[in-house]
């Protein structure tokens, strides 16, 4: 197997919203299509596939800027397809998304992951991110049901 790590078109549309799938996030293609494109035209965010004759995982980093801390980046959703996991390829996508940031100005990079995943704890641990705190998440919907039906959960 020999993957390799670019940054998504939007011919990705469609085998990007059946990872969204797999990681509990049902979206039309033609939804994530629509995301995607104005994605793609962001320079402050990338979204990253892997493939290997297909695509077979993806990783969504955006930068942010705050007063008290700075500019970091924040690794907003990261899946493998489930019979490729455990193989590296989402350490693959972790490194570019390290290295994009890197080059995009960030000090820092932060993820947040929903404490029941315990297989994506382990996975952030072993990549070398540490837990800096714990939170609460509040969520408030802003005319009507989210897009995607459905509140989040990561």
């Amino acid at each position: 197997m020999t993957v390799r790590v670019r940054v998504a078109r939007a011919a990705d549309a469609p085998a990007l919203a059946s990872l969204a799938a797999e990681l509990g996030y049902p979206t039309p293609a033609g939804e994530m299509l629509g995301r995607l494109e104005e994605l793609i035209a962001d320079t402050s965010q990338s979204v990253l596939v892997a493939e290997d004759h297909e695509v077979v995982g993806w990783l969504h980093v955006a930068l942010a800027l705050s007063l008290e801390s700075g500019r970091r980046a924040e690794i907003l959703g990261l899946v493998v397809t489930r019979t490729e996991r455990a193989k590296g390829i989402g350490k693959l996508l972790v490194d570019g998304a390290e290295e994009w940031a890197a080059g995009k100005g960030a000090t820092r990079i932060r993820v947040r992951t929903n404490v029941v995943r315990d297989d994506a704890r382990r996975f952030y641990a072993r990549c070398g991110y540490t837990t800096s705190k714990r939170q609460e998440v509040f969520d408030k919907v802003l005319g009507g049901v989210p897009s995607g039906g459905k509140r989040s959960s990561t």
